[in-house]
């Protein structure tokens, strides 16, 4: 069974975490709307992906003629 030889200071295990940090993402700019996008996701402001659009908009959308 593994056991530590010895205690880990706090320094040597903060050192081991150094590159564990999260960093920020890197938004770019939608090519359909100019709104920031996250890369390689769907546009959240006009529903496009890779220049073709994969969601309605929910202006497009009339509920009131389907209701009917």
């Amino acid at each position: 069974m593994a056991v530590p030889k010895s205690k880990v200071t706090k320094s040597k295990r903060n050192m081991r975490r150094a590159h564990d940090a999260l960093v920020a993402s890197n938004p770019a700019e939608c090519s359909n709307c100019g709104e920031l996008k996250r890369p390689h996701h769907v546009c959240g402001a006009c529903g496009h992906y890779d220049a073709r659009e994969v969601i309605a908009s929910t202006e497009e959308i009339d509920l009131d003629e389907e209701a009917a």
